[in-house]
């Protein structure tokens, strides 16, 4: 006797893809083109969620371009948006030996604030291996009520 099939629903997943140079200008455009594409899949701008993926676009590919910058070598954007479950945001970089570290910080130290504002928004990040070269830092957001 075999089992019925059960059907599940489709899922559209939206990915949208950019390389950056490696410059702050780079960094900027990314954040801009980044809500642009949110409100183009209905995400609109100033809402929470585009609020959010402002503030952690603009995070990561700021660390991209201080931290992870090999000169003439450019960041990539990806983000990847299943509607209503998930967001994610990958930053990836051609320098793999400069992993980033939450770590708290002192009320006078001057940076290493950027990934604790990371972890506060998203849902959960990390950071992953980029084949043959580099590292993609991750963050999600989850969408479900």
């Amino acid at each position: 006797m075999t089992t019925p099939a059960t059907r599940q629903a489709a899922v559209t997943v939206r990915v949208f893809t950019q390389r950056f140079s490696s410059t702050p200008r780079g960094a900027r455009l990314a954040r801009r083109l980044a809500l642009h594409q949110l409100d183009r899949w209905q995400l609109p701008y100033g809402s929470e969620t585009s609020e959010a993926v402002a503030l952690l676009v603009a995070e990561l590919a700021a660390n991209a371009v201080t931290h992870g910058r090999v000169p003439g070598r450019d960041f990539e954007l990806t983000l990847a948006y299943t509607p209503g479950l998930l967001l994610r945001i990958d930053v990836s970089d051609t320098r793999g030996e400069r992993r980033p570290v939450a770590a708290a910080r002192g009320a006078l130290d001057e940076g290493g604030r950027g990934l604790m504002l990371v972890e506060a928004l998203a849902s959960r990040w990390s950071v992953l291996d980029r084949v043959p070269v580099g590292k993609t830092v991750r963050a999600e957001l989850d969408l479900g009520s």
